[in-house]
């Protein structure tokens, strides 16, 4: 009895058996040896100009600095589960108990004692740029 799947016949299953022999044996180039050859790089002044759609370009959005973006990304990371709305206190304590850096914690003492919706609110609470709306 000759051994097979039962969802084809066996001349499918010995034209998938040839076809995946390479890879299963080592023989030949794979997928995955194409790792080992490198990339070439362009030389400098050779990078390749890139087409962006309007209003997708990479950097920093409108309306913010790149060090508002690192500030509220460090912020973020530390304070992202919060249940929202969350008071100062409770968003004080969400970051000590994060163990949140000095920075991070200084910042959150520093807000005014209200409630909070989201970090965009809390990012104009603390006076940092948020990104303007495109539409």
């Amino acid at each position: 009895m000759e051994r097979g799947s039962d969802k084809h016949g066996p001349r499918l299953d010995e034209q998938q058996k040839h076809e995946t022999e390479g890879m299963v044996r080592g023989g030949g180039t794979t997928h995955a040896e194409e790792w080992k050859e490198p990339e070439s790089m362009p030389s400098a002044g050779e990078e390749p100009h890139r087409s962006y759609p309007p209003g997708h370009k990479p950097g920093v959005p409108e309306g913010m600095t790149q060090g508002d973006v690192d500030l509220r990304s460090d912020l973020a990371k530390w304070l992202s589960d919060t249940h929202w709305p969350a008071s100062k206190a409770e968003l004080l304590r969400r970051a000590e108990r994060q163990g949140a850096p000095d920075r991070v914690v200084d910042l959150v003492e520093s807000l005014p004692d209200r409630d909070f919706s989201n970090m965009t609110d809390i990012a104009k609470a603390l006076g940092i740029g948020v990104e303007q709306r495109r539409w």
